[in-house]
Formats: C-alpha cells, structure tokens, sequence
C-alpha cells in the first residue's frame, strides 16, 4: 500500500458552480454507481441543463435517475442512455446518438470501468477492452462534435479520463512487456494485474493525445483523474479475497463516493493548465507521476501505445482517428 493512499485526504473541495455549469449538457459513463452517479448528481444540482447517465445496465440507470431526482429535487435534466464498454457497436451507437440529439456537450466524464482479472470482449482481456479501447474509442468519436461546440459556443469542451494511481506499481510489470504491450495485455495469466496496466495504458495515450491535440488547435481540454482509494463497487468482479483486503483499506483510508466525484468534477473544468495532466486532490500533479513514466524512454512507450492502439481504432471505425490527427 502506498503513502499515498494512507495519506489520502477525505475531504475535497467542490469546485463546480452554477456559474460554471449552468445551462451545460455532460456526458457521465458509469453513472448508476459510485463516483459516477454522485459526479452526474452534483452537476444536476448546480443547474445544468442536461446531464446524460451513460450505463450498461438500464435499469439501474433509471434507479440511479430516481435517486438524482429524490436527492436534488430537480426533474428533466438527467437521462439514460444504454452505453456498455464491452461492445464497439455500443460505444458507436452512443457516440452517433450523442452527435445526432445533443446541441452541445460541455465535458465527457469517462468514469465506467472493471476491475476483474476474467473475461474477454472484442477479441482482448475485458479489463482492456472496457477501460482502454472503448474509453479511447468514444473519446475520440465525440472529439469532432467537442471541436465544433468550441468555436460555435465559445466554451472549453473537456474530455476527462478516470485513471489510477494504482498505475505506479507496475515498473517491474512494465518492463516485462513494453515492447509490445498491448498484444502481451492479453496474456490469459495477467490476472489482476489488468486492471492497474490498463490505467497506465490509459496514462500514456492520454498524454500522448494531448500533444497531438494541443487546445490551441482544437479548442478542447483532455485530462487524466485519479479519485484516489474510494469506497465504491469497483472490485464487485474481482475475487473474495482481494475484496476482502480492499475493504480493510476502505475502513481505514477510503474516501466516500461523494467526495471521490468531487476529482471527477475538477477533471471536467480543469481549464487549459489541465490538458494532458494527470489530476488528484482535485489539483493539477503531474509530480505524482513517476520518471519512468515521463522521462526519455517513457514517452517513446507512450508514443508506441498510442500507435498500437490508434491502428486498431481504425480498423474498428474507420477515420475516427485519422480524422482527427
């Protein structure tokens, strides 16, 4: 266990406003559960105009909807929308769906996630289907439209990707696999391992993509948040006895959903100074990260994942990269 997660603060600030906010439409992944549902429900509170719940599990969007209204008072700003990571043909629907109905969207909070050493979806380990292909997948189908809302509206679209600190154990992990990481990701004994290496997968496209995508071309922010160890469902898929030991860590040092959000909510307004950063306490922390992770030889690791990942993204929806780029 790190310092850092000992260490952890358990009250954060709430750094969205109806002044920020108001009249806004956000896109929130994950939204039945956990950080998800409390991000979707501070931003309904502070008068956005509409707040989209992206979930695999319908239902229980529509209960988490319920809870939103119950908990704010305030109808006709949250929707459902069906969003399952695990499927490409979901995540182009969505991303179709949400050029074709949304006149705007103010910011994309990437928050779905699974944490399980089992599983296979398109082809790849479930963890990095879920966490990174699609994640990226959908980013990069919205991106065009966060392009467009810029110049239309004069705002500063955000794309927040939801990552872990959990990354920065994996150097040894790392260097077994560098050379082609995303083939040996997909190893069958990786186990739960997965989860932490598709965070730091996740760590190097993203920064990667904000070089490539700089603000002042495109005109939107895309940024890395780290919510720190918090007391949600995110191991549900994983086996008894990590459950277990993360529940002793939730008891000791975890923080609340709520206030988990809270970094999510900074992610989504973090301003130009955030783009291609890596966030926790809601606070820029680029620091936190690793040398290995910035020096020389990281970002050629992060220049080879991003191109390993771009061609197959290609392949699946043809132009949503080279469109872009």
């Amino acid at each position: 266990m790190s310092a850092e997660i000992s260490n952890q603060l358990l009250e954060l600030p709430l750094v969205i406003s109806a002044e920020k906010c108001s009249g806004g439409t956000y896109i929130v992944t994950g939204a039945n559960t956990g950080l998800g549902l409390e991000a979707a429900k501070h931003l309904v509170a502070v008068g956005a105009a509409k707040v989209i719940l992206g979930v695999r599990n319908v239902p229980a969007g529509e209960a988490a909807k319920n809870r939103i209204i119950q908990d704010t008072g305030i109808t006709g700003t949250a929707e459902v929308w069906a969003l399952d990571l695990s499927s490409y043909d979901s995540v182009k629907a969505f991303a179709k769906k949400a050029i074709a109905e949304l006149d705007r969207i103010d910011a994309v909070i990437e928050n779905a996630a699974v944490a399980t050493g089992q599983g296979k979806a398109e082809e790849h380990n479930l963890c990095m289907t879920v966490n990174v292909y699609s994640t990226i997948l959908l980013a990069l189908l919205l991106l065009p439209k966060l392009k467009e809302n810029a110049k239309r509206f004069g705002t500063t679209p955000h794309i927040a990707i939801v990552s872990s600190g959990a990354a920065f154990d994996l150097r040894d992990k790392w260097s077994e696999i560098r050379d082609d990481p995303l083939v040996k990701a997909d190893d069958p004994d990786i186990g739960l391992v997965s989860y932490p290496l598709s965070k730091l997968v996740e760590i190097f496209v993203v920064r990667e993509l904000a070089k490539l995508l700089p603000v002042s071309e495109t005109g939107v922010v895309l940024n890395l948040v780290n919510p720190g160890l918090c007391k949600t469902e995110l191991s549900r898929n994983a086996p008894p006895e990590f459950q277990k030991q993360l529940a002793d860590m939730h008891a000791k040092f975890g923080r609340t959903a709520e206030v988990g959000s809270r970094t999510l909510l900074h992610g989504a307004v973090g301003g130009n100074g955030s783009h291609g950063s890596y966030l926790s306490d809601c606070e820029v922390a680029d620091y936190k990260l690793p040398s290995w992770i910035t020096d020389e030889e990281g970002k050629k690791d992060q220049e080879l994942v991003w191109n390993s990942l771009a061609k197959e993204l290609e392949v699946v929806s043809p132009g949503s990269v080279n469109v872009i780029l």
